[in-house]
């Protein structure tokens, strides 16, 4: 069920009809959650439905061995238990064919068959279920003795496909406080459903449809100068694509009350790789620092190039995370590589930050950099990879497919991003504070303009399979 289709609306207002005349039952409204969580999987394989509750149980076990237990022992072999089980579960059904197909490489022989990936892969979900045992763990935050509201919160169903990762204890926090959309909360919620429709219908997906995926998949019969509009196509088109995503998953979210994290702020204006980071999946950066770069061996040593060597494996395994294909650890390897020129840039030369034209400079040589590493990660094989280098290599000149209206919607698409963020806030709060009949007319208008330009109906989400 894609959250940009007329089924996920569907879906949306009739939870929305159960779950607001039982909100200050507690139970009966974390019944009404978890039934939706788990029908949103049940519409992908209903495999999820033994899948996800029994890890969901096993972590709410561990859980509250956690909470109960002090020995250290005790509680680093229940949080072991837990990164295992999940990262296990997470190698079984993504991981494995990449597996069994470099063992195979490697020895010479046939790989074999395997059968057990699943449509709708589990990385969300897993890394989202981790921050509850590790957070016990580290005493960072309270557990829960409730199994409704562990359920409910792990697999909660607007962060399934594509985040934003939460903490779990955010969400068990905000399940325990009374319910009450207030208006105005109600009309930020549709604003960006609205944007996110937006978005992704308009931007996203027109210029995948009309160039991106048609250069990407026979580069060879496309120009130098055709080829390098696609690679820019494509940083707008996953900026648009997943920050609609989030958009509509946040907004869902908040018509239940429930406030989610943002995940971007305007990331093609950072003026390094890792300001980048800061900007872009913002709870996915926050997670590999979290959970993953600060468990790494050395950061304590008296040896900072510990420091370096943990910054390239973080994000190495943070590339591998988004898929199994070699294509994605080269793109993390690169954004390792650029993170660790930063450091040692700021190293050397002290934190300071750029001014004026120096500013601008790396602003430019940040976007182009992720844009090049994003080669990699659009491109279905290394060899595709290699295919859009050697054309944009070609040097060659024609435009005779990239029609006007493309550059024409890359130009607003970039326009869009850069405006200041205060412009997006009054737009915001000033949809937010209209009347619901002007509010509802808006809507409406948009539907009708997404119909009649978005004919073709919604295209699955970029990050829907990582």
């Amino acid at each position: 069920m894609l959250l940009s289709s007329s089924t996920y609306f569907v879906f949306l207002v009739a939870i929305l009809a159960l779950y607001w005349p039982v909100s200050r039952v507690r139970a009966l409204a974390l019944g009404v959650i978890l039934f939706a969580n788990y029908f949103f999987y049940a519409k992908w394989d209903l495999i999820y439905l033994a899948l996800i509750p029994a890890a969901s149980t096993c972590d709410y076990c561990i859980g509250l061995g956690l909470q109960h237990w002090n020995r250290s022992a005790a509680r680093r072999l229940l949080v072991s238990a837990s990164i295992l089980m999940n990262i296990g579960m997470l190698a079984t059904f993504k991981y494995m064919p990449f597996f069994l197909g470099n063992w195979a490489y490697v020895t010479g022989h046939p790989a074999p068959q395997w059968h057990w990936t699943l449509p709708l892969t589990l990385s969300f979900y897993v890394f989202q279920a981790l921050t509850y045992t590790i957070d016990l763990y580290r005493r960072d935050a309270k557990g829960t003795k409730s199994l409704l509201a562990h359920l409910a919160a792990v697999s909660f169903f607007p962060t399934t496909l594509a985040g934003p990762i939460t903490r779990v204890s955010s969400l068990l926090d905000q399940f325990e406080k009374p319910k009450k959309l207030e208006a105005f909360e109600g009309g930020r919620a549709l604003f960006l459903i609205g944007v996110g429709l937006m978005k992704k219908l308009l931007i996203a997906d027109y210029l995948a449809g009309n160039l991106i995926n048609r250069v990407f998949d026979f580069p060879n019969l496309y120009s130098g100068v055709e080829t390098l509009a696609a690679v820019y196509g494509y940083s707008l088109q996953i900026y648009y694509d997943f920050s609609g995503y989030t958009d509509i998953a946040i907004g869902s979210a908040l018509l239940l009350g429930i406030k989610l994290p943002a995940n971007f702020n305007r990331p093609y204006a950072a003026q390094s790789v890792a300001d980048f980071w800061r900007r872009w999946h913002i709870s996915l950066s926050n997670w590999l620092r979290d959970y993953l770069y600060f468990s790494l061996p050395g950061l304590r040593s008296k040896w900072k190039i510990f420091t370096y060597i943990n910054l390239a494996v973080t994000m190495v395994i943070g590339g591998l995370w988004h898929g199994p294909s070699w294509n994605f650890v080269i793109w993390g390897a690169l954004h390792g590589l650029g993170l660790v020129t930063v450091r040692l840039w700021r190293t050397l030369r002290g934190n300071v930050q750029p001014q004026g034209f120096w500013r601008y400079a790396s602003i430019f040589l940040t976007f182009h950099f992720v844009t090049f590493a994003w080669i990699f990660f659009r491109a279905p094989t290394l060899d595709g990879a290699w295919a859009i280098l050697s054309r944009l290599g070609s040097l060659t000149v024609s435009f005779a497919n990239v029609p006007p209206a493309i550059g024409a919607v890359m130009a607003i698409g970039a326009l869009a991003h850069y405006l200041p963020n205060k412009w997006y806030d009054f737009s915001l709060n000033l949809y937010a504070r209209a009347p619901f009949y002007a509010q509802a007319a808006a809507l409406a208008m948009l539907v009708i303009g997404l119909q009649y330009v978005a004919h073709t109906g919604a295209t699955p989400f970029i990050y829907n399979k990582f």
